[in-house]
């Protein structure tokens, strides 16, 4: 059975994510998109803006992150409760009360949930960041908005009761895709020599090795005919890698994730197919 979207059914992803991809759900997607798919695979959930965007009727959503994923997970079930909670946070917020936060250890998946994304909103540039204890590090923000005038948390609880959440190495999620299906593909950027301080911090949990086995997972799954749409950095050793099995295309966008204005302004991302 194939599967459409109702791309005209935009849902704003209630995160804040580096790296994020509403930049391309919004201008550039309809490009790449096939005219019709199976299911839906993103075996990097982040935010979710081009599944939000897509509105699938079918789909595996993943992500290494398991606080992430127990935030959905926990949105789906019980939306409610996760925005009360939130409510409760956004009316006690300050710079004290977001650290207080920011220590503490959620009792249960909604808790967690709720502090999940008031720390999300509140905490620098929506950066999602652990010390060598697992314990989430990141300074408060300027941003004071804890509940948004785009929340919409049961449009969101609707759309993920088609998803199938999972909190998987990307490799086993890719390896699930089958003749038909849509992967969308968005893996922390990582390349070889960059200076790049995003780079830097993304090559702990993503090396240069794991490109390599993405690369190859995808190889793959292209030969099972599954669809593919794939960004990444346009550095020179990603081109290289991709460039003999897969089609290669460069987009601009505005670069906002810097602390600093002069590091801010145009960059290239490559969108790679099959």
């Amino acid at each position: 059975m194939k599967y459409t979207s109702c791309m005209s059914l935009y849902l704003e992803p209630f995160l804040k994510w580096a790296g994020g991809k509403r930049w391309f759900a919004e201008n550039y997607l309809e490009d790449f998109l096939p005219p019709e798919f199976n299911r839906y695979i993103e075996p990097f959930l982040g935010s979710g803006a081009v599944f939000f965007r897509l509105n699938p009727k079918k789909a595996i959503l993943n992500d290494l992150n398991s606080d992430l994923i127990n935030t959905y997970k926990a949105v789906k079930q019980d939306w409610k409760r996760v925005e009360r909670i939130l409510k409760k946070h956004h009316s006690l917020h300050s710079d004290e009360y977001y650290y207080h936060l920011r220590e503490l250890s959620p009792r249960n998946e909604y808790t967690q949930a709720a502090r999940f994304i008031y720390l999300n909103r509140t905490c620098f540039n929506g950066l999602y960041r652990v010390n060598l204890k697992g314990k989430f590090n990141v300074p408060k923000g300027t941003k004071d908005n804890v509940i948004l005038g785009t929340d919409d948390f049961e449009s969101v609880s609707k759309r993920l009761q088609k998803a199938q959440l999972v909190n998987k190495d990307f490799e086993e999620v890719i390896n699930l895709a089958e003749d038909g299906d849509l992967l969308f593909v968005d893996p922390p950027y990582t390349v070889k020599h960059n200076e790049n301080g995003f780079v830097k911090y993304n090559e702990k949990i993503f090396s240069w090795e794991d490109q390599i086995r993405l690369k190859d997972a995808l190889l793959r799954a292209r030969d099972r005919n599954v669809h593919i749409v794939c960004t990444n950095a346009n550095h020179k050793s990603i081109r290289s890698l991709f460039k003999n099995e897969f089609s290669l295309k460069s987009l601009e966008r505005a670069s906002v994730m810097s602390g600093q204005s002069k590091h801010r302004g145009v960059t290239n991302e490559l969108i790679i197919t099959q």
